[in-house]
């Protein structure tokens, strides 16, 4: 299981593409897995034969498993074999998988995509008890241990054969540390490979490698597909209850919603006003020519007048830095958006929205409403948010009390657009009604501005040519 970026480190099995005995080619697709943030589709470094899959669809995987191996041309030569690997015949004999039982089984050949071999037990082990089956991040090719011998010239230099001054503390950058201490490694017996000492991600997975014994090789492919443990369990006739698992987006939304809620001092305020005018504003831009094939609808204005109140009210643009306790103020717009799919809640955000047009405005929206509903959302598109939209509206709810997306300062719930007695120059009449509702972090923005903010969101709402004479 690779490492796909941002911190992640586990993954489920959506749906696997190839079947054991299917010929695969470099960069070719083979499965796709939903991290706690995307659906990723994985391609494959090798050109070669599907020999297993090593776990079923709908399991979750830690970053650096084996989960495919494939049988290539170069596993026939004895040269590419790695020091403690075994002939390819070892892992195809059908007494394999049961001897890959016994704890002193033969290690095998190479195989998993982008790793090289895991040492990991068939067993699969509670969540993050055991840090060594970690053993994979960014490379494409095997483990760097066969590396090592290339950088040992240099460490001998030191006389401590790691390449640091005795007493000196390791060069390595904050993510490498992390991983250290989660494989349990000592950074200061690492061999450093990268530029002026530094060691890198590849070096720590080199010296967790070295460091596992040949009793702990890999099993045959035959056992390699355990049940996860948090395996919903069948639905048996008048059940009185059902567990579901929290993972992937479920999971993460609950981590980030509980982090924010118990960080961030929310408040939150109301205002209810009249928008007919904006309903008839958005039945006029349908037919006009100059925006024909884009989709036009209220969110799209209320985005619009959401960014104008930020240009009038730009302090509530920020972000709180804890550690280094200062306000961010941000000059630009990443404007998110929540969006209900099929896997839960996403909130993707439309990069740089205060420099986009009402046409590029609709077209972003559009893009991004289609791909979060395909479950293609990349996690980079729900990075560095900086405030959100939520419209709870389209499930016929008047309002709510959103909870901050992490990290960012506001957050706009849109209730439901209805028909309502509303008293309109004198007379009571039927007009278009709705609530916005608006939390914000009380650390950054205080109750005269947040007010200020949200009424002039309303406003530009409840008279759309604000939009002009404000823009």
């Amino acid at each position: 299981m690779p490492d796909v970026g941002e911190g992640l480190t586990e993954a489920e099995i959506l749906k696997w593409y190839v079947q054991p005995g299917d010929t695969v080619t470099d960069g070719q697709v083979v499965c796709e897995v939903e991290t706690a943030k995307a659906a990723v589709e994985l391609p494959i470094p090798f050109d070669g034969t599907v020999h297993a899959l090593l776990f079923e669809e709908g399991t979750t995987v830690d970053v650096g498993q084996v989960i495919i191996s494939v049988q290539t041309g170069a596993a026939e030569a004895p040269a590419a074999a790695a020091p403690a690997a075994a002939a390819p015949a070892a892992v195809e004999a059908p007494a394999a998988a049961e001897a890959a039982e016994e704890p002193a089984a033969a290690a095998r050949q190479p195989v998993l995509v982008g790793y090289g071999v895991s040492q990991a037990s068939t067993k699969r082990r509670p969540r993050k008890a055991a840090p060594a089956a970690q053993n994979g991040s960014a490379p494409v090719a095997p483990p760097a241990v066969p590396a090592q011998p290339e950088a040992a010239p240099a460490a001998a230099l030191n006389g401590n054969g790691t390449g640091h001054a005795v007493g000196e503390r390791p060069l390595a950058k904050p993510p490498v540390r992390k991983l250290a201490k989660d494989l349990g490694i000592d950074l200061a017996s690492v061999v450093p490979t990268g530029e002026g000492g530094v060691v890198t991600r590849e070096d720590v997975h080199a010296a967790a490698a070295a460091a596992i014994t040949p009793q702990a090789a890999v099993p045959a492919p035959a056992q390699a597909a355990p049940v996860p443990v948090e395996a919903e369990a069948p639905v048996a006739g008048g059940a009185r209850e059902t567990r579901i698992p929290v993972k992937g987006v479920r999971k993460i939304t609950a981590q980030a919603m509980v982090g924010s809620a118990f960080t961030a001092p929310h408040v939150t305020e109301f205002i209810t006003f009249d928008v007919t005018r904006t309903m008839k504003l958005i039945q006029e831009l349908k037919e006009d020519p100059d925006l024909a094939g884009l989709r036009i609808n209220p969110l799209l204005l209320i985005a619009k007048a959401v960014l104008v109140a930020i240009r009038r009210n730009p302090d509530v643009n920020a972000s709180w830095d804890e550690a280094a306790q200062e306000i961010v103020l941000k000059h630009y717009v990443n404007l998110g958006i929540a969006a209900a799919t099929p896997r839960g809640l996403i909130v993707p955000n439309i990069k740089d929205a205060h420099a986009k047009t009402l046409g590029e405005l609709s077209t972003g929206l559009s893009e991004l409403v289609a791909t979060a509903r395909e479950g293609k959302t990349s996690p980079a598109d729900m990075q560095n948010g900086t405030i959100t939209i939520t419209n709870v509206g389209v499930f016929g709810v008047d309002t709510g009390t959103p909870i901050l997306n992490s990290g960012e300062s506001a957050i706009l719930a849109v209730g439901a657009i209805k028909l309502q007695p509303w008293v309109h120059k004198g007379k009571v009449k039927p007009r278009h009604v709705t609530t916005l509702a608006l939390s914000f972090d009380h650390r950054l923005i205080d109750g005269e501005l947040g007010s200020k903010f949200l009424a002039d969101i309303a406003s530009v709402l409840e008279h759309p040519r604000r939009l002009v004479t404000w823009a």
